[in-house]
């Protein structure tokens, strides 16, 4: 069996005789309960837990201190040396020990536990020896709860931190500065938050930061594609079942709003939601209440809903394929995500931290990027948004080039270059913003080099012009054209 430890003492007392009291008091109690030092002066003692703040578990103080500084000022001052040290106050300020004003009073000011000093055998003890000592072994009890409890809350924000590391928002234009400080902003307030914007904008990202910098960050964050579960299944999903409620339902199921209580749900693509849950989480939302399906007492939560989608749901709204009314209820707050094109500052931030992280993740050397590389990247319009460009910045590694080049760029994007080409950088024209072709003499280029590729990477005239989905006849006038006959 592991022996208890061995509480340490400090007190804090100008008078010897009453020094003597409380080590009489707590000499049975010798082998638990060790006085490591005492000092007669209140800003001595400040001076020592400053100096070395674990040198005591439980303070020992007397009411009356010589140096100055005494009573509920010395409680304060030790306590914001150290919030989790426990103090204990003798006096014989009072021997009324229901003198409410005074023990509130110690207790404001953070003090754990007081008690008189007389009357009795004020010769031998504190009064109330048994109270005393009790007082003593709860108060270490308590400081070891307290300093538990601040390495948990040390380590869930380390956790966050972390989360929140992970899911960094990336970018240097005006728009990202706009949107971090949105989520600073409606983090802080427990509001229904609808994000809006093109696919791959990273709206699941924004929803992740929202929460985790928010007051409910301790809590569930549960995300749901509202468009990926069927319709006849999304009741379910969200709400519940009992056992029994229909065929199939061979056990209780808890619904993702349940899962969420207290904390966040994100609801991705809520424009795909069918009109019967519409009506459900309008309720939801009106009411903070849950109808399983099944049961007929209602379940109370408390939720935060941030909602997402790529479509226009002012327009959904007014084609009568959306609730006006739940608009209403999720857009409290609406926030806007700008596609990639449209904040092209922050294309190479995202590929120098794409590049790095999967690096990392691959032991591998970052590849130098090229200056023609990187200003074909930012020319590109990015369909696909940062989703797209996260696969483009992998097909770059695959390729295990130490540079990353025009020609490499088009293969990641998709546009392959021409190996037997003598001029392979006419392609890498084609993306350059400060030297941008004529349309005539950019599709020339283009057509010339993806032809001849098709030609070289096919059995016949007449497998390229069926792999190009034109007529042979077609096939033959475009290669005399670009003089490649």
């Amino acid at each position: 069996m592991t022996p208890k430890k061995q509480i340490r003492v400090l007190l804090i007392e100008d008078e010897e005789f009453d020094v003597l009291r409380v080590k009489r008091t707590l000499a049975p109690f010798a082998e638990r309960i060790h006085i490591v030092d005492y000092l007669a002066d209140g800003v001595a003692a400040l001076d020592l837990l400053k100096a070395a703040p674990r040198c005591c578990d439980v303070v020992i103080m007397d009411f009356q201190i010589a140096g100055g500084l005494m009573g509920e000022n010395l409680v304060r001052g030790i306590k914001e040396i150290d919030p989790s040290l426990q103090i204990i106050v003798i006096t014989k300020m009072t021997v009324n020990v229901t003198d409410f004003e005074f023990a509130n009073g110690l207790l404001k000011a953070g003090a754990f536990w007081y008690c008189t000093k007389y009357p009795v055998d004020m010769e031998n003890f504190i009064y109330q020896p048994t109270d005393f000592v009790m007082s003593v072994f709860n108060a270490y009890e308590k400081g070891e709860l307290e300093r538990s409890r601040v390495r948990s809350e040390k380590k869930i924000d380390k956790n966050i931190s972390d989360i929140l590391t992970q899911k960094r928002i990336i970018g240097v234009s005006q728009a990202t500065s706009s949107l971090l400080g949105q989520i600073e902003k409606y983090s802080a307030r427990d509001v229904n938050i609808l994000i809006t914007g093109d696919s791959g904008t990273g709206k699941e990202l924004i929803a992740n930061n929202i929460h985790y910098k928010g007051t409910r960050k301790l809590e569930n964050f549960v995300p749901i594609n509202c468009g990926s579960i069927p319709a006849d299944l999304i009741e379910s999903e969200l709400f519940g079942y009992v056992k029994g409620a229909f065929t199939g339902a061979y056990a209780e199921k808890m619904g993702l709003f349940e899962l969420a209580h207290n904390g966040t749900i994100f609801l991705d693509e809520v424009a795909e939601l069918p009109p019967a849950a519409q009506v459900k989480l309008l309720r939801v939302i009106q009411e903070g209440e849950v109808e399983k399906i099944g049961r007929q007492k209602k379940i109370v939560i408390d939720v935060r809903i941030i909602a997402a989608t790529n479509k226009d749901l002012k327009r959904e709204v007014a084609e009568k394929r959306f609730r006006e009314d739940l608009y209403y209820r999720l857009s409290v707050v609406p926030i806007h995500v700008l596609p990639l094109k449209e904040r092209r500052e922050d294309i190479p931030e995202l590929i120098n931290y794409y590049l790095a992280e999967y690096c990392r993740d691959m032991n591998r050397v970052k590849p130098v990027m090229s200056p023609d590389a990187l200003a074909m990247l930012c020319s590109y319009d990015w369909p696909g948004n940062v989703r797209e460009l996260k696969n483009v910045v992998q097909r770059l590694l695959f390729n295990d080039e130490r540079t990353c080049s025009a020609v490499t760029i088009l293969n990641a994007l998709g546009v392959v270059a021409i190996e037997s080409s003598p001029d392979q950088n006419q392609l890498g024209q084609l993306f350059q913003r400060d030297s941008t072709l004529p349309l005539k003499q950019a599709e020339k280029i283009f057509r010339e080099k993806y032809l001849l590729f098709v030609r070289n990477h096919s059995h016949s005239d007449a497998d390229a012009a069926q792999k190009l989905n034109v007529a042979p006849s077609n096939y033959s006038r475009m290669i005399r054209e670009l003089g490649l006959k």
